[in-house]
């Protein structure tokens, strides 16, 4: 038998996980090594020359490829005596008795993705929901957690507590861990999974890289966008000044100023260039570009490292949407909009790494910093439309700008050769700036405000928005246009420390304690201001002003004479502030304190166990502006086991059990309304939230068969009390869908989950060109079933006030959850199904590879179905149809004039699946909520490394 290595022995808190040498013994076997996977262009190690033959360990086996994977509380030092049976064992999987999938920067280069979300898609029990968020086995991105380099991440999404994962481009990211069972080592918030991303470190040599990548989407290069002017620097993702917040919304802001902005100062916004909607016939290609470069100093016995990566990516997508509605049983159509939004999504990255190795200690400081803006032009025309007066067009220009900045300093320190202290404290700050959201409504009708006939001559229809007569602003819709500056501000400071004391005695036994601080601040604040004559009432301008396009009806003429028929020059155009939707700020904080102990041992020969108790204090606060503060204060036991049984050659057995938390985001429990761009839909709080708890139970088989190849299959089963949902809801009978949040009593999700790994050699075939290559197939399936608890239990209410009067005998702002929630239905975002499977084929000995990538989720909801206006039942639950999606992914690697190159061409969404969000009223009649094409992208990209 071979000698195994201890628990989280190749789990270095430094960014770098180094296999040294003569480890590469214990993971040997007859199967060829992976091949020589890592991009030449991103590679942490330096450049890598595609023909250069796989390294061997001492026995002359293929060594194992390092992975770089950094993690809270895990020892260095990798010096137990734990007895292992068997060869095949990755490093990765042998190191930690939890259950983790790794992608490592050869898998995630294998996918060919441009950002870690997508990569993440092929991972056993993932799938990705809106703009990047991972959901784990079904459990919305709520339960899961993110860490870069063991440190959590501030989100900047007001939507969400979890950072988008798709604004993490690969090419700084070194590897994914995804460890769907608890470890106390980690923080109590813990359902799905917890993911860590670890940065780039130092590299082996000195190299320099870079690449750039033009990419085209058949559904949206040159074809028909919505755009508009904006700044002169809005193709890098950053405002040049033309969206400066003027000083009366600063005011505002600041509890100072009035409720109504005179005519002086509405002249003082950006006007055209904010809101002259535009088409463009022929919206441009997609780029991006990519450079780092990283040197290595040997200092006497010491060693110093620097690794730095820049990157820009300027992305075009455009939506041609069918919005439909309904608030009957039947499902008969209320509204039925047709809608056109092009996104432009710019996304700036930097990463800039010190690590320091001396002795066996090691001092590591990083600093990323991440830019992502999404500048939209959205038009939306009903073709049917709950209102006698006519047709409604909605047009919006937005700028979401998004901005992620930390800095993390991590020192591990080597005491004595059984004492191990580890240290790491962050500051993250993120922001949401979104200034300018502008919001012009039209009516499509025949005759004028004043009675005049409007005869229709076929012209002013633009892009199929065709209108039988001329769109005008009316009082019919208040406001009539509006305008929206949003703000959000987090910082979040961090600090763990780790001890761990390894006993001297026959069987290796490793005691760890550790504590945990996180200290979250956020401010958000959104000033909505809307437009009216200063007859007030929400009044739009006068006949003929009010047939003018967004920007003459903001000009100056109009501003100063906005009831031209009447030529009263005290008639302007003036701007009011309006806190009817909710609280216009609000400022949240979270404190946790945490401390763990955990014990490690080998029972007996081949069995592991581990087991520890975490206890975590928290306090979380959220005070609205003029409101009554939240308060959730609470506190929890935590503890967490798992027995890990090598029964025999190459195979184990594991078995964990865990009770996590899962805690209330700040934007779920602020009353505050904001749009998300993804779904257009707006989203709103509701502070009569509290926290989920979760009891977590998973078995798992393990076969490494042969050399990094692998059969799996695993079962799970997790109850939670008081698990927070997303519910639909109307405010009234001409309004759309909103989304609030409540929570059921209770719900249980179980399920299980089977990955299968394997390379056949294709050598047998003969000839030169089979020699080295191999075919890869990677495949993984999950079942996944939950069922929620709607009973008589009081649940707050998301379509009404926290204040408004309680129904069916329950308390202010509660209502019975079987008059919300269908029992037994399942949890929001959870597929019962979801397949993912790589074929490919490799070469063993240089940078050659053809992999084709299919993804499958079954149906999902994403909203519960609104309670209908009277208030008596509810409609179906929202349902997204994710479907199939088939990937091609090429890279091949060649030398010219000194240089090592790479050239990737990759076919994303070849089955052309579209997005279908929508209720099943029986019958076959249904209601498309968001449904839209998504095109085939086509790219092709080269990069180099000296």
């Amino acid at each position: 038998m071979q000698r195994r290595l201890a628990y989280a022995s190749l789990l270095l808190l430094t960014s770098q996980l180094v296999a040294p040498a003569l480890l590469a013994q214990t993971a040997g076997g007859a199967t060829p090594a992976p091949a020589q996977t890592s991009t030449t262009a991103t590679s942490p190690d330096g450049p890598a020359t595609p023909q250069s033959q796989t390294p061997t360990g001492q026995d002359g086996q293929a060594a194992e490829e390092p992975v770089e994977i950094s993690a809270p509380g895990v020892d260095a030092s990798a010096s137990g005596e734990i007895v292992v049976v068997g060869r095949n064992i990755p490093n990765t999987i042998r190191a930690t008795p939890q259950i983790v999938s790794v992608l490592s920067a050869a898998d995630i280069a294998r996918t060919g993705e441009g950002d870690i979300a997508g990569a993440l898609t092929r991972v056993t029990g993932l799938s990705v929901v809106g703009g990047g968020f991972v959901y784990v086995r079904g459990l919305g991105d709520r339960y899961s957690s993110s860490l870069l380099n063991g440190s959590p991440l501030p989100s900047p999404e007001p939507l969400r507590r979890s950072v988008p994962l798709d604004i993490f481009p690969t090419t700084i990211v070194g590897s994914a861990l995804v460890q769907k069972t608890y470890s106390v080592n980690y923080p109590g918030e813990f359902g799905g999974g917890v993911i860590n991303l670890t940065t780039k470190a130092i590299p082996a040599k000195n190299f320099i890289s870079g690449g750039v990548t033009l990419a085209a989407d058949d559904a949206t290069t040159s074809e028909l966008g919505y755009t508009y002017r904006g700044g002169d620097a809005d193709w890098l993702g950053f405002d040049d000044g033309t969206r400066s917040v003027p000083q009366f919304v600063r005011d505002i802001q600041a509890g100072r100023g009035s409720g109504l902005i005179p005519a002086a100062q509405v002249a003082q916004l950006s006007n055209a260039s904010t809101t002259l909607l535009q088409r463009n016939n022929q919206l441009p290609a997609n780029w991006s570009g990519e450079l780092s470069g990283g040197s290595v100093f040997d200092i006497g016995s010491d060693r110093l490292g620097v690794i730095s990566s820049l990157s820009l990516s300027n992305t075009f997508r455009t939506r041609s949407a069918i919005q439909q509605d309904s608030v009957s049983p039947d499902g008969t159509l209320r509204n039925d909009f047709r809608t056109l939004l092009t996104d432009n999504r710019i996304v700036a990255n930097a990463l800039v790494g010190l690590g320091y190795e001396f002795g066996n200690n090691t001092i590591r400081w990083t600093n990323v910093y991440i830019h992502d803006t999404l500048k939209q032009g959205r038009g939306s025309a009903a073709e049917l439309y709950n209102n006698p007066s006519g047709l409604r067009f909605q047009q919006n220009t937005n700028w979401f700008e998004r901005q992620l900045i930390e800095s993390q300093l991590v020192g591990e320190f080597k005491l004595t050769d059984a004492l191990k202290f580890d240290a790491r404290g962050a500051f993250a700050n993120s922001k949401r700036n979104a200034p300018y959201e502008r919001q012009f409504d039209y009516l499509c009708s025949n005759r004028t405000t004043t009675g005049l006939p409007i005869s229709y001559d076929g012209a002013n229809g633009a892009g199929g928005f065709q209108c039988n007569g001329a769109y005008q602003v009316t009082q019919r819709f208040t406001p009539f246009a509006s305008i929206i500056f949003s703000e959000l501000n987090e910082n979040l400071w961090t600090g763990q420390a780790d001890l761990s004391y390894k006993l001297d005695s026959d069987r290796p036994i490793t005691l760890s304690t550790g504590y945990f601080y996180q200290g979250t601040d956020r401010y958000s604040s959104r000033i909505q201001l809307n437009y009216q004559t200063s007859d007030g009432a929400g009044t739009a301008p006068g006949f003929p002003y009010n047939l003018y396009r967004p920007d003459y009806l903001l000009s100056p003429d109009v501003i100063n004479n906005a009831c031209p028929l009447r030529a009263d020059p005290k008639c302007t155009l003036q701007l009011q502030f309006s806190t009817q939707a909710g609280a216009y700020a609000y400022d949240a904080k979270l404190d946790v304190h945490a401390g763990y102990a955990q014990a490690e041992a080998e029972v007996t020969d081949g069995l592991r166990a581990v087991a520890g108790i975490r206890y975590e204090n928290a306090v979380e606060t959220v005070t609205p502006v003029l409101g009554t503060t939240t308060r959730l204060k609470n506190a929890y036991f935590l503890p967490a086991g798992t027995l890990t049984w090598n029964f025999a050659a190459d195979m184990q057995l594991r078995a964990s059990g865990a009770k996590t938390i899962s805690r209330p985001q700040f934007r779920e429990l602020a009353p505050q309304q904001f749009r998300d761009p993804d779904s257009d839909r707006l989203f709103f709080g509701n502070p009569n939230l509290r926290d989920s708890e979760l009891w977590n139970l998973e078995a798992r088989y393990e076969w490494f068969y042969a050399r990094d190849q692998r059969f799996t299959l695993a079962g799970f089963y997790k109850r939670i009390k008081n698990p927070i949902e997303q519910v639909g809801f109307y405010t009234g009978a001409d309004d759309r869908l909103q989304t609030g949040f409540t929570y059921l009593p209770s719900a249980i999700l179980y399920g299980a989950e089977v990955e299968l790994q394997k390379y056949v050699p294709l050598s047998g075939l003969g000839g030169d060109f089979f020699a080295t290559r191999r075919l890869v197939a990677i495949a993984n399936y999950t079942y996944t079933k939950s069922k929620i608890n709607a009973d008589s239990t009081c649940v707050p209410n998301p379509a009404v006030a926290a204040g408004s009067p309680g129904l069916n005998g329950c308390a202010s702002g509660f209502g019975q959850a079987r008059l919300l929630f269908r029992d037994g239905a399942s949890l929001t975002g959870q597929s019962d199904h979801l397949v993912n499977l790589q074929l490919g084929v490799e070469d063993t000995a240089a940078l050659s590879q053809v992999t084709l990538l299919f993804n499958y989720a079954s149906n999902r909801v994403t909203n519960r179905g609104p309670s209908y206006l009277s208030g008596d039942g509810f409609q179906p639950d929202i349902i997204e149809v994710p479907g199939i999606r088939l990937d091609l992914v090429a890279r091949q690697g060649f030398e010219l004039a000194g240089g090592k190159f790479e050239l990737k061409a990759e076919a994303r969404n070849l089955t052309r699946t579209r997005y279908n969000e929508r209720q099943d009223f029986g019958n076959g009649r249904f209601v498309y909520l968001n449904r839209y094409n998504l095109g085939r992208v086509f790219s092709l990209g080269i990069s180099t490394t000296f």
